[in-house]
């Protein structure tokens, strides 16, 4: 007789949380800690900004005030996204018997079959979320404006720091001057700050990898770094002693510097609104079917459009 998997199980409120939390942090950018994230908003935050022009003034007898100090604020409203879908039992059950009975290289095993179904769908939710933290369009189906999509409008971005990606796109041969420039063209005041990152696309910094091996054209040598040629494997990759962090989810041929502080990711992640569940559909309809079922909120915004450098965008 065939084995029978039943599902019963609903996760909701702060129950969902550790799902959510999986599907949501575990994008590529937020699980390797390249933005700071704000959870539990539970509609919206408010960025609060501060600037003040010269504050330091020559001595007298008076008060006088040293400075004009200007008030301001970004808005961080996480949007609310859904997934429903209908899954066969049947078509996932020889891989969770496989995992089941060890026969895999997974270092935890998911205690149940609806753990195992809710982990496939986290996956797949945690992809979309990485791409949308960059290149997301709130137009689209499932997505909120993602970073490019905000810097691209934003007024107060300074001319001198949207810069035009390389025509023909970037590559071994160009990257290091590509890189140069948009180190160039950071304000004076932000080169040493601490956080200060250089967010790449995955082909800009593919790109860097291969000329490091020797196939750049900036005088890096044709065998490359410790004469290894392409042979190689980098660790925390820096240039002009700025760190590196490669965003899967970012569109070929650009890229953002600014510091860490400067970026926020927004999600609810103990508020009513995070959801899951999986719904056996047999004892209803006498299918093998399962529904699952996920509720979230997730957004992004920046705070200083003037503390940004944009390459392509």
């Amino acid at each position: 007789m065939a084995t029978t998997t039943t599902i019963a199980t609903t996760y909701a409120g702060e129950k969902a949380a550790g799902y959510v939390a999986a599907a949501l942090l575990s994008a590529n950018t937020i699980e390797n800690g390249g933005i700071t994230v704000k959870p539990n908003v539970k509609f919206k935050e408010v960025l609060k900004r501060v600037s003040t022009d010269d504050i330091l003034k020559n001595q007298n007898c008076d008060f006088d005030a040293t400075s004009t100090l200007t008030l301001s604020e970004k808005i961080l409203e996480p949007e609310t996204f859904r997934v429903n879908l209908q899954l066969c039992k049947n078509d996932f059950r020889s891989d969770w018997d496989a995992i089941s009975m060890g026969y895999s290289a997974f270092d935890e095993l998911p205690k149940s079959f609806a753990d195992f179904l809710i982990g496939h769908v986290a996956a797949k939710v945690a992809a979309k979320t990485e791409t949308n933290i960059w290149s997301g369009i709130n137009a689209n189906e499932g997505e909120f404006d993602g970073f490019q999509s905000l810097l691209t409008v934003d007024a107060e971005l300074p001319a001198a720091q949207k810069l035009t990606a390389v025509g023909g796109g970037v590559d071994a041969t160009n990257v290091v001057a590509e890189l140069g420039s948009i180190v160039d063209a950071l304000p004076t005041r932000l080169y040493g700050e601490e956080g200060l990152t250089l967010y790449v696309s995955s082909n800009i910094y593919r790109a860097y990898v291969r000329s490091l091996g020797g196939f750049g054209a900036n005088g890096l040598g044709s065998a490359g770094v410790n004469a290894q040629g392409n042979n190689q494997a980098f660790g925390d990759l820096m240039f002009d002693g700025i760190p590196l962090f490669m965003c899967n989810g970012m569109s070929d041929n650009t890229s953002i510097l600014t510091v860490k502080d400067n970026l926020f990711f927004g999600t609810g992640l103990m508020s009513d609104m995070q959801e899951v569940k999986v719904l056996d559909m047999s004892d209803l309809d006498g299918s093998e079917n399962v529904r699952v079922i996920m509720r979230m909120t997730a957004g992004v915004q920046y705070a200083f459009a003037g503390d940004v450098v944009t390459y392509g965008i």
